[in-house]
């Protein structure tokens, strides 16, 4: 990717993630990464309930991490 080449999709929120949230996007995708056999809808509601995030970054997190997982089994 180029420099001024701006990230697409989920990973366009990361920035606004880390800000919001004082955690870098890692420990996010970690976090995330770890609750194997969950829906994704379902880790969506556990970041909000348990962590205070709003449903977008929620949301952009969890679609990340999910695509990541299927091209990497």
């Amino acid at each position: 990717m180029q420099a001024d080449e701006k990230p697409k999709g989920p990973a366009s929120y990361f920035p606004s993630i880390e800000k919001k949230y004082g955690q870098p996007i890692a420990y996010w995708l970690e976090l995330v990464g770890a609750r194997g056999g969950m829906r994704h809808m379902e880790i969506v509601a556990w970041l909000k309930s348990e962590h205070a995030m709003g449903h977008g970054h929620a949301n952009a997190i969890v679609a990340y991490v999910l695509a990541s997982q299927s091209k990497n089994p």
